[in-house]
């Protein structure tokens, strides 16, 4: 197999590992182009992944209504998943779609609502 070209999380090793196995046995099984599947392989799921970003959620209880709230991690003023707990008061801002929770440090992370529950 051939030699990873960068450094990706296991996800993506795996998912570039599984691409180029289809590769090869598309091919024919033709031995001998381990690393032309590769890299073929590595730079599809890059593509794919680059045009399908990872979404990421915060769920919060304000008054019995549950909110859904996805942000993106550019943007996210350095929040890092599991800065509350369970069960942690957070204070919320409503505005729109927008919810904006009040971090310990006073900054907010801004999220966009995706569902309501409630």
């Amino acid at each position: 197999m051939a030699q990873m070209s960068g450094n990706y999380s296991s996800q993506v090793q795996e998912a570039i590992r599984r691409r180029a196995t289809e590769l090869y046995q598309r091919s024919g099984a033709m031995e001998g182009r381990d690393v032309e599947n590769w890299y073929q392989a590595e730079g599809e799921i890059l593509r794919e992944s680059a045009t399908h970003p990872v979404r990421r959620a915060v769920v919060v209880n304000v008054q019995g209504m549950v909110y859904t709230g996805e942000y993106e991690c550019k943007s996210a003023d350095g929040y890092t998943p599991g800065e509350w707990k369970p069960g942690d008061p957070v204070p919320v801002r409503l505005a729109g779609d927008k919810l904006y929770l009040r971090r310990r440090n006073g900054r907010e992370l801004q999220t966009t609502i995706v569902k309501r529950i409630g």
